[in-house]
């Protein structure tokens, strides 16, 4: 039994490693695709899409990873969540395809980019609006009967749901321009330094908004938070996102380029954190724990060695392409 326990913690960490890292790899390239509409200029835009060129191609790795690991390692959750999901799971794929084929398509023709550029910034809002929508219909709960869903197609629809949406979008674009600090120089970075100040105070606002929002959803989340000894545990991290704050203001105002990406990064980490803490150990809040949810232990086994080996391997060729095409990118430099 105990086996079990460590195996489904395990596997509940690998799942929630996946995802983290998805946002953090894709955060930025959704982030790019959110603020394009604010870089009118095609030389900015092609600038702007071969930051990310060399490299965009393998973020949804991870998104798979989290998606094939949760149906294969938490059977019951995967059940649950997906009927209450459909919606905006479905228009988050559609977005992802929707910038994807742009993204290539852009660099083939003339008369057609303009359209394709809006397709590329369109499906990148729908994309990163739909990711939180889901986040927060997953923290707000489920209508779980039995070992089913039993909720309506609409249940996800809620202003609390919609607020982690706006919420994630302006993350991701605080992201996306930080990104263009590190990646870009001249009058681009310099916009980029200008969009990163309003984003980074309306992530603020965000943070706060859903910070306040998410102990009211129910007395098991202000009880995480707020009840001793609890506490000791939760008050670094609202702690550590004003130490953070402080830094990436610093260096925005230094204009150091190598770190207001990485600090934005931190403000992510420590978010995701935080919603760690909320949920844990419910895979589906406040009906199943991943105890509950876990596969057979035999299967979790077999799977393991398999998710050991890859990982770190994606991990490597991920780093090796990071490390190859690292550095500044100018007007006269690109992938394409």
């Amino acid at each position: 039994m105990n086996v079990a326990v460590d195996l489904a913690t395990l596997w509940a960490f690998i799942i929630a490693l996946a995802v983290f890292i998805y946002v953090v790899m894709d955060g930025f390239d959704l982030g790019l695709g959110i603020l394009f509409p604010l870089f009118p200029g095609k030389q900015d835009r092609d600038v702007i899409t071969n930051t990310v060129a060399p490299v965009w191609d393998g973020n949804e790795t991870w998104l798979v990873l989290g998606g094939g690991g949760l149906m294969a390692a938490f059977p019951l959750a995967y059940s649950i969540l997906l009927p209450a999901l459909y919606a905006p799971l479905i228009a988050m794929l559609v977005g992802l395809i929707f910038r994807g084929v742009a993204f290539e398509f852009r660099w083939r023709t003339r008369a057609t980019r303009n359209l394709w550029d809006i397709a590329f910034a369109g499906g990148s809002w729908v994309a990163a609006l739909a990711q939180g929508i889901a986040l927060g219909a997953i923290l707000q709960g489920v209508h779980v009967e039995g070992r089913h869903y039993a909720g309506g197609w609409w249940d996800w629809l809620t202003p609390f749901s919609i607020l982690t949406g706006i919420s994630l979008v302006v993350g991701y674009a605080l992201l996306g321009a930080t990104w263009l600090i590190l990646k870009t120089e001249g009058d681009l970075r310099d916009k980029a330094y200008r969009i990163s100040w309003v984003l980074l105070v309306l992530m603020l606002l965000a943070i706060a908004a859903v910070s306040l929002a998410t102990p009211l959803l129910t007395i098991q989340y202000a009880q995480r938070w707020f009840s001793w000894p609890a506490i000791v545990l939760t008050a670094p991290v609202p702690l550590a996102v004003v130490g953070v704050t402080v830094l990436l203001m610093k260096n925005l105002a230094q204009k150091h380029d190598g770190w207001p990406f990485f600090l934005a990064l931190a403000l992510f980490f420590l978010s995701y954190a935080g919603l760690g803490i909320s949920m844990y150990p419910y895979i589906v809040p406040q009906s199943v724990t991943i105890w509950q949810a876990a596969a057979p232990e035999r299967s979790q086994l077999i799977m393991l060695p398999g998710v050991l080996v890859l990982v770190p391997l994606i991990l490597g060729y991920t780093g090796w392409a990071y490390w190859v095409f690292r550095g500044k990118v100018g007007h006269d430099a690109g992938y394409h």
